[in-house]
């Protein structure tokens, strides 16, 4: 007969192989598969105290343009970043209770001509030429998202082309770049010539779903590798960075800067953008928007910015 505590022996150790197995196969798959979202608030905190007085009793006109993010794609009614900037939800978080723009902005009328899945011409030819000339004694806020779409589509199904670059080379995409920083500088003049009595536009720079790595073939969303995909994405960011500065009422939503670390290596804590505070993923399922906690960042970050501009007592 075999040894009884041979085989027990045998038993154990072969269980534990087993477990160990089963533990290695989960880790793996929590940090590269694994995309939890979390719960609760997201984002920086928006400083409160900002938001206390009236920022102006003008006439102020909110408008959104551009693609799906201001659109608010795959957010439910009230929960996009638009939606967020002018009024709180029923089940608003504490932090952010009673801040939105209608409380700082006593008149405010609201627009949104954004569309899904539109590019930056598409922007220039079809979707700001839809604004009218507002009267002087109104005050337009813009928020905008822009470019974004020009880069991913067409997901790399086709031959990459303005408008649809993904799969380009950078030599390929260099004219398509050149031609994107003249129509952002056309459109800022188009949005400003709109408002006779002032307006201040806020532009979202692109996030980056990598986390700075630039290999989208792991997303899980079945994009093929893309070489040179990373550069030109940076050099779009630094297009809007540059056409920024060159319009004094334009600041920079740096929404590349805020989701870094929340992308696709979001719960590698190995990666040098780990967020060991918050290491959910802010992507909704196509990485071309963000989830609900995603759009709950973008409404802070838009916010904060806002409040740089006008909260001071100079700017009121």
């Amino acid at each position: 007969m075999p040894d009884a505590k041979k085989t027990r022996r045998l038993l154990v150790i072969g269980g534990s192989t087993v477990v160990a197995v089963l533990l290695s196969a989960a880790a793996g798959f929590h940090f590269f598969f694994d995309k939890p979202e979390g719960t609760g608030p997201a984002g920086p905190k928006v400083p409160r105290e900002a938001f206390r007085n009236v920022w102006s009793p003008r006439q102020v006109l909110l408008v959104g343009l551009g693609d799906s993010v201001t659109a608010g794609f795959g957010a439910r009614r009230g929960y996009s970043y638009f939606d967020r900037l002018v009024a709180n939800p029923p089940d608003e978080f504490a932090d952010l209770a009673g801040i939105n723009l209608r409380v700082v902005f006593p008149n405010l009328t609201v627009t949104n001509l954004s569309l899904s899945g539109s590019t930056s011409p598409q922007h220039a030819a079809k979707q700001i030429p839809r604004l009218t000339l507002a009267p002087t004694n109104v005050f337009g806020l813009v928020v905008m998202t822009t470019g974004g779409n020009d880069i991913i589509h067409d997901y790399g199904r086709g031959t990459p082309h303005e408008g649809a670059m993904y799969g380009a080379s950078l030599p390929q995409a260099e004219p398509w770049i050149t031609n994107f920083e003249h129509r952002l500088d056309t459109m800022l003049d188009v949005i400003s010539a709109a408002f006779p009595g002032g307006c201040r536009i806020f532009l979202a720079s692109i996030y980056d779903p990598t986390d700075g790595i630039g290999d989208i073939e792991n997303a899980g969303a079945g994009l093929p590798r893309w070489k040179d995909g990373l550069e030109i994405h940076r050099r779009y960011n630094e297009v809007i960075a540059r056409v920024a500065a060159r319009h004094s009422n334009t600041r920079v939503v740096d929404m590349r800067r805020e989701f870094l670390g929340h992308g696709i290596h979001c719960t590698k804590f190995w990666s040098p953008h780990f967020h060991k505070d918050d290491p959910h993923h802010w992507y909704h399922a196509n990485l071309e928007d963000p989830n609900e906690r995603g759009y709950d960042v973008l409404r802070r970050i838009f916010l904060i910015e806002m409040a740089k501009v006008f909260a001071s007592p100079a700017s009121r």
